[in-house]
């Protein structure tokens, strides 16, 4: 007993002794031979029998003292390598077969060569798009069919070619399936299909071409296509397509639409729920046969089956979609992209591209790695990895080296790997590249055996007192054993002295940590996490090791015996120092400089001013060179300054006087200063060579002086000043004499400062106009007020219209019955806000439903009134201070015999302050008919001008010159008196300068063409710039239903005879193609409002009819004929030579076919010719010479010609000098245009300005194209020196140069200018997706909006309540989102099973774009709370509050674990009859409800999986019987019940409590029950400098909360401390005592009978001033403040496949310090990996992280921590699982279908039967179909009634078709 005793001290001395010298073998502690040899690679074990040292150690410490020693060692072995042969065209790789073992923690590496020829066998195929929107891309590529075939053989001579189709699923939205449509969706087209393998894979290009000739186009319905359907099949259907094993395969997917993907075929009205399987499915024709049975496959999938078969994508794309497959792409390993023109026609250039970047690329990845290593590849050549993948830059012809990294991981959390399965710790690595079928097959291995004298035991050895085995030179005790020699009987516990530190004061054995046993201590775990106790006395914590920089040991060595052990190459008490002394290199090669020690990895010098390697510190001496130098420069240069005379010789500068100074770049510094000698200022330049002391001046010769002195002026100035205060004090005394005068004597009054009181009156006494200049029907005419301004002055007013013809002649003209218009304007007592500006905003909407109630409730009283109409809104500028108020404008129909009755109510209810119900302000008011109007103003006080909106009365009939008369009648309310009274305005009509009309009176367009462009004619008199609006109008086509409604303006530059005014066309609705709804769909397009001597012609409106196929337009085309009845007009004849004459004109209106031009010598008609023509324009030849010709034409279609022409005539030029039109006068243009300006009209359109150069140019052409891509460029040609440019892009830079031409040619092109459009209102936001968390909780996210045409600045999402048929029934609620990238919100407490309506909106600088809606009904969606990440920095939106409410931020996992679900009644209706409820999972479970109820009975059955559960009467809960139970996530075991509650079901409530308590188990399987949850917050206080006060809220617990614990450490580090508080109703805790500046990490948790729950974190910095020379003391009295750093930004994921993720996060708001890197941890919940720890560099506003070797259906929760000058700030968390691609497992996220079937037997004979089909999918959107069919059968009759109710995209169908039948 003695002698083990002495040998256990004795061990334990030399261990502390060599405590510096330990190693991580020996403080593994490894109790057995393999235990050891697991450690790491390099320790060894120790055998022998007397061995008294730790038998676990390197293999260089046991050599000297140990002869038996056991190790293992890995192996590799090249089975296979076979040279690389360049001559042979095929991608290679040597060598071909290896082996490796690996022990545990090893790395080895392997160097492998891969060869790509110059040129391989290639197999293209090229799968189109076959939408009726590409047919002109079909007709292109049969066009460069050979040419296509001819661009694959130059890629390789080894080649085949295939073809293949794709559209759509042939169902419900995306497919029209009305029979016709069915057949033939448009003209001359096939009928529509999914995908079609038109041409396998084959060499025979005439085959190809002859096949592809045959192909027709197709079509459907919605814009995004099936592609992804058609890729799987032709990626997995190699025999069918025909890839060729050895050859580089090739897939080019050309479209100009963007695709759908997995879920999207659960959303629509075919119910197609079923999951891709994978396989392939194409019948003898080559047709997809699942199309309509199975959902289009995810993006995961398409990229991991595309990988594995070897086919790189390349797609050919339009500009529509190319955003969509630019992002695409890039998930592909290997793949290209290209732009597309619309018709396809530079396909061959993009193929040729694509392949040659495709060439210079190659995957290369180690794939079926065993779970138990890691595989990394990397580059030994030139090849460079494209980012962070396993893609690789290459040069073909040449062989790359590589290199695979293999690690055997060590751990699986705290399972050894050599524990897990054998088929996790071997298997076959296959390596291969991309472009090749050949690969290197890796047999890789974990080595794990055991060690060989672990084999042969000495069972019961007398050396271990026969307790024992003795094993590998030491023993192995039996049960209740223990010592050296098995000796000690557990629970005696010997000498308990021998377990009392002698070192230590205390007489606790084991240091209070453990338990004495047989004289040995045996250490407790500690309460704290992730502490043990060590040491022969429990005396030592591997937590109280020393610290830098916040980490034990540096994070660069392990904590033993409360001291650090180093890691190799570092030293030091916590192995803060490098062994190398790398860093203390100079730049000279030296150490320090020679002027210092490198100690610690860091100089330490003699100068303390010194750099880091000690040398002469630059910066500090180019500080004050300048000031320096300064004297210097004086004295030497300039003989002045403070050295000048004798001193100046100390000046030991070399100095240089120059006439101009070098470029600062160039010199060390730049200096100027003022000589106080002379005010001048002088320049010099120092130039500082380093390592040498010689300063080098160079001054400029010259200074700069100002001009003359001027301080003769000062008194002058001051001479001035007392002269203007003289007059000023003159002026008051004078002003006051006048005015006693003026009390005293009447005389005085006409003094002007013996004005009396208020005086109004207009500004101006006359306006004059040109009508064609008029821009408004109403003039804003000033009033003014002046002398005083106090007090309030109302002013009434009325106006006259066409005065000059007198009140006789204007009142024939009108009857007293007719009704007129009358325009009423009032000031309501509303402020405006931008809502009222949008007349279809909410708030619009109900200002004017409160409006026309009660204004139609007052006039009412007026015989022949009629409801007022197109009332708006609008404010009045310069209305004083009454500006912000809404001023109401509206028309009241009613007789114009009323109007004097009108006016007085007006007056009497505007007095009174009210219309009803409606408030308005008094002092305001406008009615207007016809002939006159009249109304008030009001001044109030302080108010010195306002604006009298007078309307204008302008009409078709006025006179050519007429004239109002506006008034100042009087002043009801105030003192003011009348002074201006009148106020004349005349109006010029002027000749119309050109006729504007449609060109006929009815157009008919095809709703697939998208928009109708509707020409506008202009008939030019006086050519001009002249203007015209136009504005369309519903007919039986409807707004935003059929076509976008417009209205904006035309303008025709000189010059310009035609125009085209564009109307969006929108898609047929849903309902419509379904129903079949045949009725023809028409608005109008009307012109109003010429301007700039404009007049409307013969058609200033047209109907344009909506065509929806072939019939409707053979119809409206035949009813739209019209005969022509107008000539061509402008018809303008130009000699071209003797010879030759060109006549143009505009073309005629109506529908042309053609034109007659009829010409003949002017003195001989009757020898008349007539040519045809198409055109508007035609060149006449064979004329005489000197002829004078006339001429006409005529327009004709089928139903006649029409009028001709005004004869025109026109003269040959003479045979002699038909050259001089060329030379005479006209020079070549030797300049550019210059002066060239650029300003923005609107959005899309610039116009651009010159000054002509010199010469005679006939015209300009203007090159403009955006910034960067001049090879995009477009050509406007004008005849002036000014242009617009149209049809731009919003917020883009544009680019352009403009040249002049003649005859004679070109002239240079100016210089480039650029020009950036405004912005434009964005695009409404992408799709709605909501992830339900209950009833009442949402979270809402949405897209980008796709055109932003701007910066998004903010966004704002409403929600309103609504009915069932979506009307609103409550106020809206509204938040905005002031950063534009978080796209997020989360809104709870919304009403239980109420539908929301849902809207988005974006803002940037041009203001609100368009919202993006959604309905939805939580109650009904599927809840599932663990498929969102937890990101904590979303909005969190409380429905219950105001409309005052603030956004706040709160941690989403507290909103899921403290719901706050609304209860609902939710009892069974008692009926005669069944009730059946199935449900299908994708997994193949099956759940059926049967529910069979009747008067008396009830029973319930149920069948979950292989459990059959019956529910009798009475019973409270489900009888099962025996089956399998169902298991969810981390082996938990979930048992399905479903309790009945008095008979009932469960309600919402509790399901709702239910989801969230399986989120509860699923992220805390761990806790014991009863252990308290986390606090759910914690809240800070500072009470000083040093003080602070932290309180928490009590943590949900099933059991009483007996204690709290707090902790809290500096983040800098230093020693933890530990409060406990044992009463549990103090939940709060103050704490002094701490460092100003210091941020610190505390945590809270709290305790039950069962034991502590988790802690809740939060860290916090009292931030004050300090003392400088004591930063650790605060200055008394100075101001303090609490900072919390913030976590990162939100954490977004995007799984690439399935074992890579992308994460990416935002820079922290307010980091704690100086950010130098993140930590990212990735923790797999179900325990089945080991956690992984990322260090990431870097400061970047958005952070990215790829993160590889995840497994599929695992959860994984990572957390993001800022690495900073203080220590570490607070982490983010994020929860991701990756869904297993495979159709067989169940996924979380799982499909359904609710079936239900309802028979009832109803009183007369009558019977229904009703059966409904609901499908659902999650987690992203809540898009889903129910289609409920009703059949009644009665004694005479049969009724069915089918409702397809739709949600797609947020958006509700709802469709209901009723049939009837006689029975």
């Amino acid at each position: 007993m003695e002698q083990w005793k002495m040998l256990v001290s004795f061990l334990m001395v030399v261990l502390l002794a060599a405590g510096g010298q330990g190693n991580h073998c020996t403080a593994s502690r490894a109790k057995t031979c393999t235990m050891c040899i697991r450690v790491a690679e390099d320790c060894s074990y120790c055998a022998d029998k007397t061995f008294t040292f730790p038998r676990c150690d390197l293999a260089s410490n046991l050599l000297s003292s140990c002869k038996e020693i056991v190790t293992m060692k890995s192996e590799m072995h090249i089975i296979q390598s076979t040279r690389i042969d360049t001559s042979r065209k095929r991608t290679q790789i040597s060598p071909q077969q290896v082996s490796m073992s690996l022990r545990a923690g090893e790395e080895r590496t392997l160097n492998f060569e891969v060869f790509q020829p110059l040129e391989s066998p290639i197999d293209l195929y090229f799968l189109m798009d076959f939408s009726y929107s590409m047919q002109d891309d079909l007709d292109n590529l049969k066009k460069l069919g050979r040419r296509l075939a001819g661009v694959v053989e130059k890629m390789s001579n080894d080649y085949t070619i295939g073809f293949g189709k794709f559209v759509d699923k042939v169902s419900v939205p995306q497919t029209d399936m009305r029979p016709l449509r069915l057949k033939q969706p448009w003209p001359n087209s096939d009928a529509p299909f999914s995908f079609k393998n038109v041409i396998p894979l084959t060499n025979d290009v005439n085959n190809f071409i002859q096949k592809l000739e045959k192909e027709r186009i197709s079509g459907n319905m919605d814009a995004p296509e099936g592609g992804f359907d058609a890729i799987l099949q032709v990626a997995v259907c190699k025999g069918d397509i025909g890839w060729r094993p050895d050859s580089t395969h090739l897939l080019v997917f050309s479209t100009e639409s963007a695709f759908h993907y997995e879920a999207d075929g659960s959303n629509v009205l075919s119910g197609i729920l079923k999951r891709n399987d994978e396989k392939c499915h194409l019948d003898n024709s080559g047709s997809y046969t699942q199309d309509t049975e199975q959902d289009y496959p995810s993006i995961p999938t398409l990229i991991r089956l595309l990988t594995n078969h070897g086919i790189i994508p390349i797609f050919a794309v339009t500009n529509h979609s190319y955003s969509y497959y630019e992002k695409l792409s890039k998930y592909f390993p290997v793949s290209d992209i290209g732009q597309l023109q619309e018709d396809s026609s530079n396909i061959l250039d993009l193929l040729r591209h694509a392949f040659e970047n495709i060439r210079s690329k190659m995957e290369i990845r180690a794939n079926s790695v065993p779970k138990t290593m890691r595989a990394t590849v990397s580059s030994l050549s030139a090849a460079k990895p494209q980012s962070e993948s396993s893609t690789f830059t290459v040069t073909p012809g040449q062989v790359n080296k590589f290199r695979l990294s293999l690690r055997a991981l060590e751990k699986d959390g705290d399972i050894h790997m050599c524990n897990r399965p054998q088929g996790d710790q071997e298997g076959i690595i296959i390596l291969k590249p991309s472009t090749s079928t050949d690969s290197l097959l890796l047999n890789a291995s974990l080595l794990c055996a055991q060690c060989p004298c672990e084999k042969k035991p000495e069972v019961d050895s007398p050396l271990c007192s026969s307790n024992g085995d003795f094993v590998c030179g030491q023993c192995q005790c039996k049960e209740n054993w223990q010592g050296l020699r098995c000796d000690c009987l557990m629970g005696v516990e010997g000498n308990i002295a021998d377990c009392i530190n002698p070192k230590s004061n205390s007489s606790v054995p084991c240091s209070n940590r453990g338990e004495c046993q047989c004289g040995i201590c045996y250490c407790f775990p500690s309460e704290k996490h992730q502490e043990l106790y060590g040491g022969t006395y429990c005396e030592y914590s591997n937590l109280l090791c020393p610290r830098y920089a916040g980490f034990t040991c540096n994070d660069r060595g392990k904590c033993f015996e409360e001291k650090c052990l180093c890691d190799a190459g570092w030293m030091g008490p916590s192995c803060e120092c490098p062994i190398s002394n790398a860093t203390c290199i100079d730049h000279n090669g030296g150490l320090c400089n020679g002027k210092g020690i490198c100690e610690c990895g860091q100089c330490k010098c003699e100068d303390k001013n010194a750099d880091p390697t000690c040398g002469a510190n630059t910066y500090l001496q180019l500080l004050g060179l300048c000031e320096d130098t300064r004297t210097c420069v004086q004295c030497q240069a300039w003989n002045t300054g403070e050295k000048k005379g004798q001193n100046c010789n100390k000046c030991d500068d070399v100095f240089e006087f120059v006439e101009e100074l070098k470029q600062d770049k160039e010199v060390t510094e730049s200096c100027q200063f003022r000589d106080e000698d002379d005010d001048c200022t002088y320049y010099y330049t120092v130039e500082k060579i380093p390592n040498v002391n010689t300063t080098y001046l160079q001054v400029r010769k010259k200074k700069d002086c100002p001009p003359g002195g001027f301080l003769w002026l000062i008194p002058l100035i001051m001479f001035l000043m007392m002269l203007l205060g003289l007059l000023l004090l003159l002026c008051w005394k004078y002003c006051a004499c006048c005015r006693a005068c003026c009390a005293r004597l009447p005389c005085c009054a006409m003094l002007p400062c013996c004005a009396g009181g208020t005086l109004v009156g207009f500004k101006e006494d006359h306006y004059m106009f040109r009508q064609s200049k008029l821009t408004s029907n109403s003039l804003d005419t000033p009033m003014v007020r002046t002398n005083k301004l106090d007090g309030t002055d109302i002013v009434r007013w009325k106006v006259t219209d066409n005065v000059h013809k007198g009140a006789t002649a204007h009142s024939q003209l009108i009857s007293p019955k007719d009704s007129v218009l009358y325009n009423l304007s009032l000031r309501a007592a509303r402020v405006f806000n931008n809502e009222l500006n949008n007349p279809d905003s909410r708030e619009s909407e109900q200002l004017r439903l409160l409006a026309d109630e009660n204004l139609n409730e007052v006039y009412k009283h007026i015989p022949g009134a009629q409801t007022v109409q197109k009332t708006k809104f609008r404010t009045q500028p310069h209305a004083g201070k009454r500006s912000d108020l809404t001023i109401i404008d509206t028309q009241l129909p009613a007789p114009r015999s009323a109007e004097p009755e009108i006016m007085k109510l007006t007056e009497h209810q505007v007095t009174m302050g009210t219309f009803n119900d409606l408030k308005v302000v008094p002092g305001y008011y406008t009615v207007a008919s016809d002939r006159g109007a009249q109304g008030q103003v009001e001044f109030q006080d302080g108010v010195e001008l306002v604006d009298v909106r007078v309307p204008l009365f302008v009409k078709d009939e006025d006179d050519d010159e007429k004239r109002l008369l506006v008034e100042a009648v009087d002043v009801p309310l105030g003192t003011a008196e009348i002074t201006k009274r009148f106020v004349d305005i005349t109006i010029i009509k002027e000749a119309a300068k050109s006729s504007i009309t449609f060109l006929q009176p009815s157009y008919t367009c095809q709703r697939q063409d998208k928009v109708a462009n509707i020409a506008l004619l202009r008939d030019i008199t006086e050519d001009g710039r002249t203007q015209v609006s136009y504005k369309t109008r519903d007919l039986t086509a409807k707004d935003g239903k059929d076509y976008v409604s417009v209205e904006n303006e035309v303008t025709f530059l000189p010059g310009e005879t035609r125009k085209e005014i564009p109307v969006k066309l929108l898609e047929q609705t849903e309902v419509d193609s379904l129903l079949g709804n045949e009725q023809i769909k028409q608005f109008l397009l009307e012109l109003y409002k010429p301007r700039n001597g404009a007049k409307l012609g013969k058609f200033p409106r047209t109907t344009v009819t909506i065509g929806d196929d072939n019939v409707k337009q053979r119809m409206d085309l035949n009813q739209s004929l019209f005969p022509i009845d107008l000539p061509p007009l402008n018809v303008k004849p130009q000699p071209i030579d003797s010879k030759r004459i060109r006549v143009n004109w505009s073309p005629a209106v109506g529908d042309v076919t053609g034109y007659k031009l009829k010409y003949w010598p002017e003195d001989d008609e009757f020898s008349s010719k007539t040519v045809e023509t198409r055109n508007t324009s035609v060149e006449l030849t064979d004329l005489q010479p000197s002829c004078d010709y006339a001429m006409e034409v005529s327009a004709y279609n089928t139903l006649g010609a029409g009028p001709c022409s005004n004869t025109v005539r026109c003269r040959t030029l003479d045979s002699a000098s038909e050259t001089i039109p060329l030379k005479q006068g006209l020079t070549s243009i030797d300049a550019p245009p210059s002066n060239v300006k650029v300003q923005p009209i609107n959005s899309r359109k610039l116009r651009v300005n010159w000054i002509p150069p010199p010469g005679r140019p006939t015209g300009y052409k203007v090159t403009y194209w955006i910034e960067g891509d001049e090879n995009s460029s477009q050509v406007v040609t004008t005849a002036t020196p000014s242009a617009e440019l149209p049809d731009l892009y919003p917020y883009c830079d544009y680019e352009m140069n403009i040249f002049a031409y003649n005859a004679l040619g070109a002239g240079p092109r100016s210089e480039t200018v650029s020009c950036r459009t405004p912005e434009d209102l964005p695009n409404e936001p992408g799709r709605l997706a909501f992830n339900v968390l209950s009833p009442t909780v949402t979270q809402l996210s949405w897209a980008e909006p796709s055109e932003a045409n701007g910066e998004i600045l903010e966004y704002e999402v409403s929600y309103t309540m609504v009915t069932d048929e979506n009307q609103p029934i409550g106020p809206k609620k509204m938040v905005k989102i002031n950063k534009p990238k978080k796209r997020m919100v989360m809104i709870e407490n919304l009403k239980e099973e109420q539908p929301y309506r849902y809207a988005v909106r974006a803002r940037n600088g041009a203001g609100w774009g368009p919202p993006r809606e959604a309905t939805m009904n939580l109650s009904t969606q599927p809840k599932r709370p663990m498929s969102i990440p937890i990101i904590p920095d979303i909005p969190i939106i409380d429905a219950e509050a105001h409309d005052e409410y603030e956004n706040f931020l709160m941690y989403s996992s507290d909103v899921m674990r403290s719901p706050r679900p609304s209860v609902s009644d939710d009892t069974d209706m008692q009926m005669n009859g069944r009730w059946e409820t199935n449900t299908t999972f994708s997994g193949g479970t099956q759940n059926t409800i049967t529910q069979n109820t009747g008067i008396h009975s009830q029973q319930f059955t149920r069948t979950i999986g292989g459990v059959s559960e019956t529910l009798a009467p009475g019973q409270g809960q489900w009888m099962s019987a025996q089956g399998p139970p169902m298991h969810g996530m981390q082996g938990v075991d979930y048992t399905v019940t479903q309790r009945m509650i008095g008979g009932r079901r469960r309600t919402e409530s509790e399901d709702v409590n239910a989801a969230l308590e399986n989120l509860e188990m699923a992220l805390h399987e761990n806790r014991s029950p009863g252990v308290p949850n986390t606090p759910t917050r914690l809240v800070f206080s500072a009470l000083g400098a040093t003080s602070l006060k932290v309180s928490w809220q009590n943590p949900p617990c099933e059991r009483e909360v007996l204690a709290y614990r707090v902790t809290y450490q500096s983040l800098a580090g230093g020693e933890m401390q530990t409060v406990d508080i044992p009463d549990p109703n103090e939940n709060s805790l103050i704490i002094n005592d701490l460092l100003p500046n210091y941020s610190y990490m505390f945590k809270v948790k709290a305790l039950s009978d069962k034991g502590w729950g988790p802690d809740r974190e939060g860290v916090i910095t009292i931030e004050s001033k300090v003392d400088p020379m004591s930063p650790l003391s605060p200055i008394p009295g100075s101001p303090f403040t609490l900072s919390t750093p913030s976590a990162p930004g939100p954490l977004v994921f995007t799984a690439i496949n399935s074992e890579l993720l992308k994460l990416s996060w935002e820079k922290p708001r307010k980091p704690n310090g100086d950010i130098m890197g993140y930590v990212v941890t990735c923790e797999p919940l179900g325990g089945q990996d080991e956690t992984k720890t990322y260090q990431v560099e870097g400061d970047d506003a958005e952070m990215t992280l790829m993160v590889p070797h995840l497994s599929e259906n695992v959860p994984y929760k990572f957390k993001v921590q800022a690495k900073t000058t203080q220590g570490f700030g607070p982490e983010r968390e994020g929860i991701i699982t990756i869904e297993s691609q495979d159709a067989g497992s169940i996924s979380k996220f799982s499909k359904q279908t609710v079936m239900r079937n309802e028979e009832f037997t109803m009183p007369g004979n009558m019977s229904t039967e009703t059966s409904l089909m609901q499908s659902t999918i999650d987690p992203f959107f809540s898009d889903g179909m129910t289609v409920t069919t009703q059949r009644m059968e009665g004694g005479t009759s049969v009724t069915q009634q089918v409702t397809r109710t739709m949600m797609t995209s947020g958006t509700v169908t709802k469709q209901v078709e009723r049939k009837f039948y006689e029975a």
